[in-house]
């Protein structure tokens, strides 16, 4: 039996020797190690928060203007060429017209084009032109049958501007087949430029086709503006050259992580300094309203760059003191928790377990030393009671050592685990929650401003021209469905229309009377059998408007009036998700269209329909800008701080002619500041994200330490008391292959000495435990 039990002995032994793979060393080393990173990143990283003298929200300002500029560019090209193969077809499925009516008709009903012609295909003879002189000689008419023989082409004009040609064929049965062609400028539809801003439209070869904003030199007076016109001009080309290169680059390895929102290659760059300002860019490729899905501007290989001019400051925001100091404090705040750990956790139960491991080797003469505190102190006195025990002091379970419960230290394990988490806390919970606070002290550069005021603008003048357009597809359709028009093809023309244009929700023909005579897409929202309500026999008063003034949507509705049919009139009711979709632009924050009456009836956000603003001052922004500022209303931009943080909002009225003028709509933005990469909020976000894991590597290890190693210390704790106590019948199972599991294990094996002790007394051994020498002394 002896033998069996040293053979037990021997085993468990072996297993305490093997490498521990946990226990109270890692979490520890690991602690010390965070904290250690953490303090070498926060001294290397605070400086840093305001070095660049153009902060990252001025960059990406301009980047997403360019973008901007690219969706305004691709949406006309797109729609100029829907419209006239839309109208082409419409010519062709009635009856043959002349080639003036067809150019008077487009003319009257589009003003996008800068000139038009219908030539005769077979011959080449002009049939009728309006405008100006259609490059008709770049066409290779022998050409137009093979594949993509009728695609947009760019034709570089004599004066060195570039014409874009849409073609579109005639055809009528036993008549010669005409090709009807639309030329256009690339100029930008709508673009809000402000001051010292310029804005071209590149092809792949990096060279310009079209520009706005840079005045020419006959056009100024003084030696020093041709001089500065000169440079942006060299800037411009510079930043185009860059922008073809980086344009052929795959948008995912082009765009930054986080830069979200545009589907093609975008980005932003620096230029030259002069006199104190930085020329800076932003540019972005064409590219579909789809991920994969081209179109016939995208197929045009054109890339738009912005540029503006932007004063640099030479300060720096931060001081790279405080991050040293910070630092310094983690250091010290670390180092003393780490010490907590150290000499009240660690040390103790190291001590602990070699002094188990030594009366496990029969090792009796010394007392155990015991700790201070918690539950090491228990153990301590546990084994020392177990000890005095195996020297046949006391057999009974009242142990010399003190009473039967032993005595306790008043400060556990969890206790001194806490001193060292408040400890770390004090450092993090004040760069967390209070230090670098950016709200009182932000300063909001003024391009950013002046961008939320442009940008809001140019979304209003698209909002309105996008209403327009479809008021003059209306018009086109109500011009083609004549006296003779049958319910069925008039129908037709109206799928056809919809299916075009995903603006609809519905189209119908509708009477002087009230009668629904044609109908495609949903059911109408302008009730049946009420009769027209203005004396000129029009369905409502203006060409376009708001239908309802309550309810979960606003029904938006144009009509247009079908000539020799006593009051027919041509409506079209407008998706409330295709005026949305036009909103959804990425740096301006959230973004609404609101009536004349301040209510809101769409936006890129959720929204309740005919509700207020959210605020009494983006109110009060949008009252003031809708009064006239000389012939019209301007867009306005502001910068908010109040209780609730630093905001930047604008607001753009409806500026411009077309049937959507008379609504008194406009568009309002905003956005946190907080959101934006501020000099002064990226400091901010650097010290809320070092109290975070200053916050986040205390909780982690601390953990760690608490489920590894001071539960099952408590466990132990409790029974070693119990083991001292007279337990002799609970076997000890360790939990892990760790310091407190060799305890654990160490008190099995007394546990067991114990039990064979009591035998061998039992059987009236002549070796009194007293004299008993320890293993290996004679």
């Amino acid at each position: 039996m002896a033998a069996s039990s040293a053979k037990r002995r021997h085993k468990v032994r072996r297993r305490a020797d093997m490498s521990l793979l946990g226990g109270i060393r890692p979490p520890i080393a690991v602690l010390s190690a965070l904290l250690l990173s953490l303090a070498g990143i926060t001294a290397l990283g605070f400086g840093r928060a305001g070095e660049e003298s153009v902060p990252k929200a001025v960059m990406t300002s301009q980047q997403h203007f360019a973008e901007d500029g690219a969706v305004a560019m691709r949406a006309s090209i797109d729609e100029s060429a829907a419209d006239l193969a839309r109208t082409a077809g419409l010519f062709n499925a009635g009856d043959p017209a002349q080639p003036d009516a067809v150019v008077d008709k487009i003319g009257s009903v589009y003003q996008k084009w800068v000139g038009t012609a219908v030539v005769e295909i077979s011959s080449g003879k002009m049939l009728a032109a309006r405008g100006e002189n259609v490059p008709v000689a770049a066409i290779d008419t022998a050409k137009l049958s093979e594949k993509d023989g009728l695609s947009p082409r760019m034709v570089r004009l004599a004066n060195g501007e570039t014409r874009l040609l849409s073609l579109q064929l005639l055809s009528w049965k036993g008549q010669p087949q005409q090709l009807l062609i639309a030329s256009s400028s690339l100029r930008f539809p709508g673009i809000s430029l402000g001051k010292f801003r310029s804005i071209a439209v590149i092809d792949s070869t990096g060279r310009i086709l079209s520009s706005d904003g840079i005045p020419e030199s006959e056009q100024v007076v003084t030696e020093y503006q041709r001089t500065g016109i000169e440079r942006s001009k060299k800037q411009l080309s510079a930043f185009a050259e860059v922008a073809a290169k980086r344009a052929k680059e795959h948008p995912l390895k082009a765009n930054d992580p986080g830069e979200g929102g545009y589907l093609g290659v975008s980005g932003s760059l620096r230029g030259d300094t002069s006199q104190g300002d930085r020329a800076i860019a932003g540019y972005a490729a064409l590219t579909g309203p789809e991920p994969g899905k081209g179109t016939v501007a995208t197929s045009l290989g054109l890339t738009v760059v912005a540029m503006v001019d932007v004063a640099e400051d030479p300060t720096r925001v931060t001081d790279p003191l405080f991050g040293l100091l910070a630092a310094g404090a983690l250091l010290l705040i670390g180092a003393l928790a780490v010490g907590v750990l150290l000499g009240t956790v660690q040390r103790p139960l190291l001590r602990l377990f070699l002094e188990s491991r030594r009366l496990t080797r029969d090792d009796l003469t010394r007392p155990v030393s015991v700790p201070r505190f918690g539950e090491a102190a228990r153990i301590g006195q546990a084994l020392e009671r177990l000890r005095r025990q195996l020297l046949g002091e006391r057999t009974d379970a009242e142990g010399a050592g003190g009473p039967k419960s032993g005595r306790r230290g008043r400060i556990g394990a969890r206790a001194l685990l806490a001193v060292s988490g408040i400890l770390l806390l004090v450092w993090s919970a004040p760069m967390l929650l209070l230090l670098n606070r950016a709200d009182a002290t932000a300063v909001v550069p003024e391009q950013i401003t002046n961008d939320q005021r442009e940008r809001t603008d140019t979304l209003s003048d698209r909002v309105r021209r996008s209403l327009n357009e479809g008021h003059a597809d209306l018009v086109s359709v109500a011009g083609l469905l004549g006296e003779r028009t049958s319910p069925e093809d008039m129908t037709k023309v109206l799928d056809r229309t919809r299916s075009d244009h995903s603006r609809y929700r519905s189209l119908y023909v509708r009477t002087g009377d009230g009668k629904i005579v044609a109908q495609s897409g949903e059911s109408p929202r302008l009730p049946e059998d009420k009769k027209s309500e203005n004396k000129d026999g029009h369905p409502f008063a203006d060409p376009i408007t708001v239908l309802n003034d309550s309810g979960t949507e606003p029904v938006i509705a144009s009509y247009a009036e079908l000539p020799g049919r006593d009051g027919s009139t041509v409506i079209g009711e407008f998706r409330i998700d295709f005026i949305n979709s036009l909103l959804k632009r990425p740096g301006l924050g959230e973004i609404r269209v609101v009536d004349a009456e301040r209510r809101v009836l769409g936006g890129n956000t959720g929204y309740l329909a005919f509700e207020k603003l959210p605020s009494a001052r983006l109110t009060e922004l949008a009252a003031g800008t809708s009064q006239k500022t000389g012939i019209s209303a301007r867009a306005g931009g502001i910068v908010y701080r109040d209780g609730g943080g630093v905001q930047v909002a604008g607001a753009a009225p409806f500026v411009g002619g077309g049937a959507a003028k008379s609504l008194n709509w406009m568009v309002v933005s905003w956005q946190p500041a907080a959101g934006l990469a501020i000099p002064e909020y990226s400091l901010q976000n650097r010290t809320v994200l070092a109290g975070l894991l200053g916050i986040t590597a205390a909780a982690a290890c601390l953990g760690w330490l608490h489920i590894i190693v001071v539960r099952p210390l408590r466990e132990v704790a409790k029974q070693a008391e119990a083991l001292a106590d007279g337990d002799r019948r609970t076997v000890l199972y360790p939990r892990h292959h760790d310091e407190v599991g060799a305890i654990s294990r160490s008190l099995e094996l007394l546990r067991q000495q114990v039990l064979e002790q009591r035998k061998r007394d039992g059987a009236g051994a002549t070796a009194p435990a007293a004299v008993r020498a320890p293993a290996g002394r004679n």
